[in-house]
């Protein structure tokens, strides 16, 4: 095709560049509608204008990554979010967005190993601007897989990168107790309930319970283990 191109009139040439930046500037207003339903919660109309993006600049790194969030947060078809997110990370292969989300597709998909090295991927990227996400991630992850101190390790480093993480301190909160160390459990649980519900404990117990009756699996017992740790 790009030699069929280099032969073609320089007027055709100019025109289908012209054509080319129309439909980047067509994929970029479709994926900032998709962006704007997606956060109102309206997935079918964002992932419409996902796809129409998708199809008029199937390289736009952040386009393959919306789809596959989309896969993979509100459709749950796993294979399909890994498939989006590996093209992604294809295109620009230190973005580290969506090598923290395949890994997310890859953990949902129990395929452990390869979720561990695509959140570190990005983490190798030292401009990342959220490493706290793939931290606490490898942190849960080491923690399903009964690797309790490099759990803790990840989630401290969550830590350092943000200090008001508190998803981190729930994680390390798990950690500790696994381990049977329950005072530490007890004063990250504690941590964490200062900063998501301003210190008050008989909140964070009413939201977590009503959580719980919605959880599944490994999640439901997470939220089990949160409110045996708060009666300690």
């Amino acid at each position: 095709m790009k030699k069929l191109i280099i032969l073609i009139l320089a007027v055709f040439v100019g025109s289908c560049a012209t054509a080319s930046v129309e439909n980047m500037q067509k994929a970029t207003a479709h994926y900032k509608l998709g962006v704007s339903y997606l956060n109102e919660n309206n997935v079918q109309p964002a992932f419409i204008e996902f796809r129409k993006a998708y199809e008029l600049n199937p390289e736009d790194k952040e386009v393959l990554n919306a789809i596959g969030i989309i896969y993979l947060l509100k459709f749950e078809d796993f294979p399909k979010s890994i498939d989006f997110f590996q093209k992604s990370v294809s295109v620009d292969p230190n973005f580290s967005e969506a090598h923290n989300n395949l890994g997310f597709a890859y953990e949902k998909s129990r395929r452990f190993n390869e979720a561990i090295e695509s959140y570190n991927k990005a983490l190798s990227n030292l401009t990342y601007r959220s490493p706290e996400k793939a931290y606490y991630n490898l942190g849960r992850i080491y923690y399903r897989t009964g690797k309790y101190d490099e759990a803790i390790n990840a989630h401290k480093e969550a830590l350092k990168r943000m200090t008001d993480f508190y998803p981190s301190y729930y994680g390390l909160a798990l950690c500790y107790n696994a381990k049977g160390r329950y005072g530490d459990a007890s004063l990250a649980i504690t941590k964490a309930i200062e900063i998501e519900y301003k210190g008050s404990k008989s909140k964070a117990v009413s939201d977590l319970s009503q959580k719980k009756l919605n959880a599944r699996g490994e999640d439901e017992k997470d939220i089990a283990d949160y409110l045996e740790i708060l009666k300690y």
